[in-house]
């Protein structure tokens, strides 16, 4: 029952990516639009009359939410296959690949997305935010659990 919990977070992670993936350039576009609105009031509020660059924000934004969304899928694909396999050190590399793969896939997706389109870079920074949420997963299991070996 706990494997196929984990692995059914794993398909719901993949589906929103999915679903935000398919959201035309207009959609997607807005979307990072209303948080980065958000974070300009917030920064307006630390440090007011600070003269601030929307398009750097905003680009800047979207980049963190693709890190971010592919934090969260390595560390619930390391979890996923640490609740199927024995083999430790295995999983490490196997998630990383899983992610790594999903990440190419959805940047070819978005080929067929009216106005988006498939950047390298873009699955460069997916691939490092798995990377890091599998990192990351990693040392919160060693904190919570000590005795059991990574």
């Amino acid at each position: 029952m706990y494997k196929t919990l984990s692995w059914a977070a794993v398909i719901l992670w993949m589906g929103l990516i999915f679903y935000l993936s398919h959201q035309p350039a207009a959609a997607s576009s807005e979307l990072s639009s209303g948080v980065t609105e958000i974070v300009l009031r917030i920064i307006e509020k630390v440090v007011p009359n600070e003269d601030l660059d929307v398009s750097s924000i905003h680009h800047l934004i979207r980049k963190n939410a693709h890190f971010f969304i592919y934090f969260f899928l390595g560390m619930l694909v390391l979890h996923a296959l640490r609740t199927s396999k024995d083999t430790r050190y295995q999983t490490i590399g196997l998630a990383l690949l899983f992610c790594v793969l999903y990440a190419i896939s959805d940047e070819i997706h978005q080929l067929f997305i009216p106005g988006r389109g498939a950047q390298v870079k873009d699955v460069l920074i997916d691939s490092a935010g798995a990377g890091v949420g599998i990192v990351g997963y990693l040392v919160l299991s060693r904190l919570i659990n000590p005795a059991r070996r990574t």
